[in-house]
């Protein structure tokens, strides 16, 4: 459809382009004599039954006036009622169907003629001759029966009543069935049957003849021309011999034109001719009118001359203008045509609308409008861009109406085109606009389907179209609409059907139409039936067999076969193919293809080939094995009937012409002994052709020949039986040589710093000897002017093809001395040079510092390093470096600036804010302007101990269907309040969160939507909202698998079963061992385990030993009785000397108030439930709240976290928290290893009751009645 689409495009635009600018296109407020615009048929049969519209439309300046004749004479239309004119036109309207006064369409039967007048002359219309329809009537008769024999031929007459216009005669048969005609039966001009042998079935208890009356407004002739003249022979044949007759046919002609004439626009004194050309047989007289009178009887005009079918006008004037009527008849009709001669003085118009837009695909002609008027007739130039050159040959056509086509539109057409016409009274311009569109192209075609009934199928037709243009997506059915039906969705660009029915199957077809372009696909959609029934086996054709040439003529024969089984699938068609085994044994040849219902085709042959065929059958699954050969059938040898194509004359050297063609193929040599003849001679030259035969070769070498000059070629093919037909003649030139001269006047204007316009004068055509390809500029760089010469020149082509005669030097660099020069080329190769051109250009911006980092930060300095651009372009005069603070919400602060002298290379940036994020613009600088910047990012420190900016990134994603494992990179100190925001991207619903360990850097999403994008971020609290960058991942598709289950699966059970085997071993081991535990005293314990944190000072140094304590951490249940007796005990000490005062410091969320800590009245309660943060530590290390993270570092004190369901007091009795796991940490200085069970108690004062008894027995457990919180003791003891 898409080639079909352009041929119609093509065909468009040729019968555009015949439309040539004339007097026909007068505008319309110019004088203009009359023309008439339409007209009723010469034969106007009316119904009787309507009223009578005989039409009669004219245009001119002024407007002309409208007058009748009927039969000759002037028909007054304002003497009859019936009659009326309608307004502003001679269109006549006879009512005979008004009930008042009634009248018959035969009283209005006769020859009309309408004139149309003006000032400036008359024009007139056909004779129309109007009659009254008449309905053919058959007349009574009585039907006697007609009997023949079987084999004799045998005529049923018509003789059909007359009619007007002339009935439609056709045969039916006892069931009023058109009668089908053939090679046996057939029927005459005037309605007879005839039988050429009669045979049983023909009999039928009546035959009807049918007469249909033709209504239409022009009668039906048969495609008959002059060329069908001649002697025709009828045969007829059967097994017992044969019979033929000749008949003469002459064909009579009514006249047609061969050339009518056209309005003629003139300035005065213009010479000009109406030219009347018609043919006909008999050949037509031609005669001439003036003003609708004879011109022999008409006034006389000096400037005019009649000469047979030729009217010369000679220095015409404005008294000239009249309307001159051509007669062209004979005695089977005639034509009669209207052509003016306008005499005006009109400057130029264009009539095109202005500034107009044509939009073309790419690769498809373009057609650019510029309809013009003026009297003389002006001339047209077009020109590309604001001011380009006159756009002179390819790849241009210029018409005569003024249109511009460009046959292959390309990218690089589109632009503003200026169409400018001129005559001797001046000139007129107009710009129109061409915008060349991408081609719309269907990417994804509809497949063939095949579907059950009752299932589902889809068709898919994707598109690549050009952005700007809209296309609408349509299918058919079977090249028809598709039906309104609910089980049809047509999506945007696909098409499904639900519950398929057999109505369903057939073609589809995907239309894609733009405002410029369509293009189609089609698929089949098969329907079969459902799987309950035994399914269809679908199969390729089997090969036809029983092949037989019949009918032997030299250049055809019948080949007639049996087709094998279709398999299920329809035979779609029949391919025939063809070896010839003189000229290419075992070779199998394309000859034709028939439709599949066809067993029989008449083969074309051609001359001295051995034949052979066979035949191959085709359907919706593929292509049958090839048939078994044919019988071979040897045709006769004959002269040539076609000679060598491609015809090319080129020059391999400069004083020789190589011609050469393409060979015929074997067959085409319909002889032995193929030869060309080759004939050729110089063009424009009075010489004779110089012939010589070859044999076998596609090519001959002419020596001796002048340097590049055009010479005519032909050959001709040429065999045993003659040669063939008359060789069309070929130009080629001789061969081509260097040119001879330079371009002279070069010219360098620099536009820019990166760009030059060179300019140059064409050599003169004769010094090019050969075609002229285009020129080429030569171009390379000297030295740079900031000092450096290069030390390898490369020199740059650039190449412009045709006569052109300024080119454009793109990409230089800045600052430097160019040299250039320029060459004309031809085919040969290239001229000399032009000596060498010097130019220099300008400076221009820098190119980005080579290199800027940022080193040696500080609490409130930085360093900044850079190097010197690599390509300065000029002369730095200096650095500029900005900079502004970014907060923690992204905000950019002040911007402050900062010039750097030319010779810095480093620069030390003070009085910076401590622990703030920079940003840094860095740039060089010429005189011409700034160059391009680099930035960069850096972060003051936070002090002396810290100083690293946390920070989070590298955020990455492993998504998978319903999950994602998220990881990132975490830079700063051990943070513990991570979280993981996700969410649907392009969603405006709030993030969800997730909390995870401060330690870990992977996270896994569970429960995602499969084939969803999300979002996802990673932040830490309490870092003035560090957050992450937003990554975003997609969730694969779903996927359908099938559901096992795995509770019912043996190997399962079996490893259920080892795994409760093995927990029950575990528990019994756990039992023994906790039964076996035993108790020691807490000095014995340290001197053990001497913790390297619990350090005495030196004593020489008079003060008091530095003592530094963390309470356990990692989960453990504590309260305020065990946090006070732990601290009194490091306060008294295992020997009874303690230790000294220790500072309690806790840090913790809002705590509920209690009793201060051992005295310590600066430091909040700690509630028994609450999650705290609790370091110990000697007096002598002060608390800075400022600084209390670097401070616990140097003590060393390791930071506990109680989740939510451990703050929760322990029941009486209870043995185990909440969350049933406590982790034992590696430092022994844990509450659990001071005391175990109930007698790990501690006393008021804090000592462990029990601990320095030396008590050792294990007492009973209190009852599970007791409603006394155990001991924290007891509560970690219970894991041990």
């Amino acid at each position: 459809m898409e080639s079909n689409s352009i041929f119609t495009n093509r065909i468009s635009s040729l019968l555009f382009l015949c439309q040539v600018i004339t007097a026909l296109d007068v505008p319309p407020d110019l004088p203009q004599p009359p023309t008439i615009t339409q007209q009723s048929p010469k034969d106007y049969i009316v119904d009787p039954r309507e009223n009578i519209v005989i039409q009669c439309e004219a245009k001119g300046k002024p407007p002309p006036s409208f007058s009748w004749t009927r039969n000759g004479t002037h028909f007054d239309i304002d003497k009859d009622p019936r009659v009326r004119m309608k307004p502003h036109s001679g269109t006549l309207i006879i009512n005979i169907t008004n009930d008042e006064n009634r009248g018959k369409a035969e009283e209005y039967e006769g020859v009309y003629q309408c004139t149309a007048r003006n000032q400036l002359g008359a024009a007139i219309s056909n004779n129309i001759v109007i009659r009254s329809s008449r309905s053919p009537l058959w007349t009574k008769e009585k039907l006697v029966p007609i009997k023949a024999v079987e084999g004799d031929f045998m005529i049923l007459p018509c003789r059909p009543p007359a009619g007007l216009p002339p009935p439609i005669i056709f045969w039916m048969d006892n069931s009023f069935q058109k009668l089908p005609q053939n090679n046996r039966v057939s029927q005459s001009l005037n309605g007879d049957l005839y039988f050429s042998n009669v045979i049983p079935e023909d009999t039928l208890d009546s035959l009807n003849e049918t007469v249909s009356a033709n209504m239409s407004d022009s009668d039906f002739y048969g495609d008959i021309s002059e060329a069908d003249s001649g002697k025709y022979k009828c045969m007829a044949r059967n097994r017992l011999g044969s019979a033929h007759h000749v008949i003469t046919v002459t064909v009579k002609a009514a006249p047609y034109w061969i050339r009518a004439p056209t309005n003629l626009v003139l300035s005065p004194g213009e010479p000009g001719s109406l030219i009347c050309r018609a043919n006909g047989k008999p050949k037509p007289s031609i005669s001439w009118l003036a003003n609708g009178v004879s011109i022999a009887i008409a006034p006389e005009d000096p400037s005019r001359k009649v000469d047979g079918d030729t009217i010369i006008f000679t220095d015409v004037q404005e008294r000239s203008s009249a309307v001159y009527q051509c007669n062209a008849s004979n005695e089977y009709g005639y034509l009669l045509a209207n052509a003016f001669v306008n005499v005006l003085v009109e400057p130029p118009r264009i009539l095109t609308p202005h500034h107009k837009i044509y939009q073309v695909i790419a690769d498809k002609p373009a057609l650019l409008d510029c309809a013009f008027f003026g009297s003389p007739v002006p001339e047209i130039e077009w020109f590309k861009g604001v001011k380009g050159s006159i756009l002179q040959g390819d790849p241009y056509v210029f018409h005569e109406n003024g249109t511009l086509e460009i046959p292959v539109a390309q990218q690089d057409s589109s632009g503003t085109y200026t169409c400018v016409a001129r005559n001797k009274l001046g000139k007129v311009q107009n710009e129109v606009q061409l915008e060349i569109k991408e081609p719309t192209m269907i990417i994804k075609h509809p497949e063939y389907k095949v579907v059950q009934r009752t299932g589902q199928v889809s068709f898919e037709c994707i598109i690549k179209h050009d952005p700007t243009l809209t296309p609408v997506v349509t299918w058919l059915k079977d090249s028809g609409e598709l039906s309104s039906n609910e089980r049809l969705l047509v999506g945007k660009y696909n098409l499904t059907i639900l519950n398929v029915t057999d109505k369903d199957g057939g073609t589809y077809t995907c239309i894609a139409n733009t405002t410029l372009d369509s293009v189609s696909s089609s698929a089949v959609l098969t329907v079969v039936a459902p799987p309950t029934a035994p399914p269809v086996v679908y199969d390729h054709p089997d090969p036809p067999f029983d092949l037989e040439l019949t009918d032997y003529q030299e250049r055809s024969v019948q080949l007639t076969w049996i087709p094998g089984e279709d398999n299920n699938s329809p035979i779609s068609k029949f391919v025939v193919e063809y070896e010839d085994a003189l000229h290419e044994p075992g070779v199998w040849h394309y000859q034709t293809e028939v439709p599949g219902i066809q067993t029989n085709v008449q083969l074309r042959l051609s001359p001295y080939v051995n034949y052979s065929f066979r035949v191959i059958a085709i359907n919706e699954i593929g292509r049958s094995q090839p048939s078994e050969a044919s019988e071979r059938y040897m045709t006769k040898a004959a002269k040539p009937d076609e000679n060598p194509s491609g015809i090319q004359g080129t020059g391999s050297e400069p004083d020789n012409l190589v011609i050469v063609w393409e060979p015929l193929k074997r067959f085409q040599s319909n002889g032995p002994g193929l030869r060309y003849e080759v004939s050729w001679r110089q063009k424009d030259v009075d010489d004779d052709w110089t012939s010589v035969i070859v044999a076998n070769v596609s090519k001959y070498i002419v020596s001796g020949t002048p340097t590049f000059v055009p010479y005519e070629m032909k050959v001709q093919a040429l065999n045993d039986w003659g040669p063939g037909p008359e060789p069309i003649t070929a130009i080629g030139y001789s061969g081509e040589d260097l040119p001879m001269v330079a371009p002279g006047n070069l010219q360098v204007h620099v536009v820019n710093s990166t760009l030059a316009k060179v300019r140059w004068d064409p050599v003169p055509l004769k010094s090019v000897r050969g075609h002229l390809r285009g020129y080429r500029i030569y171009y390379w760089k000297v030295q740079s002017l900031s000092g450096k010469s290069k030390r390898h020149i490369e020199k740059k082509i650039l190449a412009f093809s045709g006569n052109k005669t300024h080119g454009m030097l793109p990409g230089l660099e800045p600052y430097s001395t160019y040299k250039l020069n320029v060459r004309v080329v031809n085919g040969k190769g290239e001229g000399p040079p032009t000596p060498d051109e010097t130019f220099k250009t300008p400076e221009g911006v820098p190119s980005p510092p080579s290199f800027f980092k940022i080193t040696n930060l500080n609490l409130d300095s930085l360093t900044l390093e850079w190097g010197p651009p690599s390509q300065p372009n000029g002369v730095l005069v200096g650095y500029t470096l900005k900079f502004q603070p970014i907060n923690s919400t992204h905000e950019l602060g002040r911007l402050e600036e900062i010039s750097i002298p030319a010779n810095e290379t480093t620069l030390i940036l003070s009085n910076l804010n401590y622990s703030t994020r920079y940003k840094f613009y860095f740039y060089a600088q010429t005189s011409v302007g700034s160059g391009s910047q680099v930035t960069e990012e850096a972060v003051t420190i936070m002090d002396e101990v810290q100083r690293m900016y946390p920070r989070i990134k590298n955020v990455t994603a492993a998504p998978a269907e319903t999950y994602a494992n998220i990881s990132w990179e975490y830079e700063g100190p051990l943070h513990e309040n991570v979280y993981v925001e996700y969410g649907v991207a392009g969603s405006k619903e709030e993030l969800k969160k997730e909390n995870i360990s401060g330690s870990r850097s992977f996270f896994v999403l569970k429960g995602l939507t499969p084939g969803t994008s999300y979002k996802v971020r990673v932040g830490a609290e309490g870092l003035s909202g560090l957050k992450s960058s937003e990554a975003v991942f997609e969730t694969g598709p779903a996927k359908a698998s099938r559901q096992v289950d795995i509770a019912t699966q043996g190997w399962f059970i079996g490893l259920m079963c080892a795994v409760a085997l093995l927990i029950l071993i575990l528990l019994i081991v756990c039992f023994i061992r906790r039964n076996k535990g035993g108790k020691y005293p807490v000095k014995e314990k340290e001197d053990a385990h001497g913790d390297p944190e619990i350090q005495p000072m030196k004593e020489d140094d008079g003060t008091l030993g530095e003592y530094r304590y963390c309470i356990p951490s990692n989960k453990q249940l504590l309260t305020i009785g065990a946090i006070q007796g732990s601290v009194a005990a490091l306060i008294n000490g295992s020997d009874g000397k303690g230790v000294g005062s220790v500072t309690l410091h806790v840090v913790a969320p809002a705590l509920r108030s209690t009793p201060p800590l051992l005295g310590h009245p600066s430091e909040q309660g700690l509630a028994e439930e609450q999650l705290a943060w609790i370091g110990v530590c000697h007096p002598k290390v002060p608390l800075d709240p400022t600084r209390r993270v670097a401070q616990f570092r140097k003590c060393r004190c390791r930071p506990f976290l109680l989740d939510a369901d451990d703050h929760k007091p322990l029941k009486k009795g209870s043995r185990t928290p909440s969350d049933r796991t406590v982790k034992k940490e590696d430092s022994d200085d844990s509450l659990v290893d001071y005391g175990e069970g109930v007698n790990g108690q501690f006393n008021e004062d804090g000592s462990f009751i029990g601990q320095y008894s030396g008590k050792k027995e294990k007492e009973p457990a209190e009852g599970n009645e007791s409603s006394e919180a155990p001991s924290p003791v007891n509560a970690m003891n219970s894991f041990v």
